[in-house]
């Protein structure tokens, strides 16, 4: 790992004995979550409160359905049958211009058996909550499995896992966001675009809110029985500002988080702070040149370098996917099995993991949706590609002695597929500030806020833009720009970061919304990473490459 006395090397800050600081005039403010650096946890310090599981999906008859469903299963033949029973509440208020537009509320409750049978998957799904409809969903699923079984080439083998009995796990949150009144949530949305619109550089205001509940139940005929609760939400402030022919946004940072109501409260983030630099910074972006196109070194904020992660690493990572089964939709990967070991997939600086159990992160769960416990786990130490992400069956077929948890289906009508776990870069011990990794360019760019991307179907070839650019000159910002984009391939890329930030500036981004599989699904997940120091990267001018 980078270490600041490392980063102080005299190469490094070309030529000078020690890096210039950015000053607090010269640096845009970039705003973290309160209790900074990785791991951190939410209350400064105070214990959390630890909730129950909510008592309207406890008194579902939860075992007799699951005892119902697997007792069926056992007797029609099926080697392996595992039970879900998912209760999804979710709630989504979008407001223009203060003006509340949309408030859709959904309660989605149902079941779900999947079997092997004859080397060969079933699954059925149903809403009929009760033993003889969970039986009848059991005896569905071997049934697909009997037709399936004269067109499957594979036999479905599931990697051991041991059996862990009866287990409640519930995510990191405070206030269940389902507990404030609705009028509360509209009200400080509201607010937030009025102070915006009050500000005569911005012209249209759009806040939105997203947030779910999640309870799963689970068990199997090994004897596995989880029940579980996690709470996550996304609130996202976007201005738009007009200036003669131009126009531009400018979005919150604050990231979608596994928090509950107190995201919101500034507890955990300077909402405050952000929403009174947006018009300013809005009309600095609209006043801003173009980028002169070429080759510059680039300081990438974690508001932005999240995503790059997620595309070229988490997509890249997924076991099945680089054997190909999801090559008919989702894509394939250049990191085949061949290169687990042998590539050098970044620079010595660069380590990345995949990890299910971090606290507040969007994939975080104690149990995935085979049973397997929460791991965290290598997926590039320094630089070297070391591991993959995998659920039970892409386990067995690879020889592993176990998945490490990342199946997951995103309803009770889904069948569980491998998902990304939350997959972060991590922070030098004692590493570098971001100011201090700008003190070292003389020549570049600080991008913050992530917006549009493009990568190719083997997670190879990509571009990125962002919310804002700084250019960096001798070591100091020297105003935004606009029309900005990042170009490389995913090794290239990686191997041109010469230093990783320290903890202090570590975040933990991520999506509510990463799609894959047929039919598709999606799943939340967070990526942490620090700010990180990348040179020679190719910059395009969007707006040319647009033919504008």
């Amino acid at each position: 790992m980078c270490r600041t006395d490392n980063f102080r090397r005299p190469r490094f800050v070309r030529g000078r004995s020690r890096p210039r600081t950015t000053s607090a005039h010269d640096r845009p403010r970039v705003f973290r979550p309160r209790n900074q650096g990785r791991n951190a946890g939410g209350g400064g310090g105070r214990l959390r409160r630890v909730h129950d599981i909510d008592p309207a999906f406890t008194a579902l008859p939860l075992r007799a359905l699951a005892d119902a469903a697997l007792t069926r299963a056992r007797e029609l033949g099926a080697e392996h049958a595992d039970f879900r029973l998912e209760r999804i509440r979710s709630q989504t208020l979008n407001l223009r211009d203060a003006a509340l537009e949309t408030a859709l509320d959904a309660d989605d409750v149902g079941l779900s058996v999947r079997v092997v049978k004859d080397g060969t998957w079933g699954f059925a799904a149903g809403i009929d909550l009760t033993p003889d409809g969970a039986a009848r969903v059991a005896a569905q699923a071997v049934d697909v499995a009997a037709v399936a079984k004269p067109v499957n080439r594979e036999p479905i083998e599931l990697a051991p896992e041991p059996v862990h009995g009866e287990r409640t796990w519930v995510s990191a949150y405070e206030i269940d966001p389902f507990d404030v009144p609705t009028g509360d949530k509209i009200a400080l949305l509201a607010g937030w675009s009025r102070r915006l619109l009050d500000d005569d550089r911005v012209d249209h205001v759009d806040a939105t809110l997203m947030q779910v509940k999640e309870n799963k139940f689970f068990a199997d005929l090994a004897g596995t029985v989880t029940t579980q609760q996690r709470v996550r939400l996304y609130p996202a402030v976007d201005a738009v500002g007009i200036s003669g022919p131009l126009f531009d946004t400018m979005r919150t940072l604050a990231p979608p988080a596994g928090y509950g109501w107190e995201w919101l409260t500034g507890d955990h983030w300077d909402w405050d702070g952000e929403l009174a630099r947006i018009p300013e910074l809005l009309a600095e972006k609209l006043a801003a040149p173009s980028v002169d196109p070429g080759v510059y070194d680039v300081v990438v904020d974690p508001s932005n370098l999240w995503l790059t992660i997620h595309e070229s690493i988490g997509h890249a990572t997924e076991l099945d996917r680089a054997l190909g089964y999801e090559a008919a939709y989702a894509g394939t990967s250049f990191a085949t099995p061949d290169k687990l070991g042998e590539l050098q997939y970044g620079s010595k600086v660069m380590n990345v993991t995949g990890d299910r159990t971090a606290e507040h992160g969007l994939a975080t769960i104690g149990y995935d949706d085979e049973g397997v416990e929460a791991q965290a786990f290598d997926i590039i130490a320094d630089g070297r590609f070391t591991g993959y992400q995998t659920d039970r069956r892409i386990a067995r077929l690879t020889g592993a002695d176990r998945s490490n948890g990342c199946a997951f289906a995103d309803a009770a009508s889904s069948m569980p597929i491998q998902r990304m776990a939350n997959v972060s870069l991590q922070p030098a011990v004692d590493g570098p500030s971001t100011d201090e990794l700008i003190s070292g360019v003389d020549r570049g760019i600080y991008i913050v806020g992530n917006k549009s991307w493009s990568i190719d179907m083997q997670r190879y070839n990509f571009q990125f833009t962002g919310q804002r650019f700084y250019r960096i000159e001798s070591g100091r910002l020297a105003g935004q720009l606009r029309d900005v984009a990042y170009q490389a391939t995913t090794t290239d890329f990686w191997n041109s970061m010469e230093a990783v930030g320290g903890p202090q500036t570590y975040v933990l981004g991520g999506a509510f919304n990463c799609g894959k599989g047929q039919p598709g699904q999606i799943a939340p997940v967070s990526h942490g990473c620090p700010s990180a120091l990348f040179r020679g990267v190719n910059i395009l001018n969007a707006l040319k490459e647009a033919g504008q």
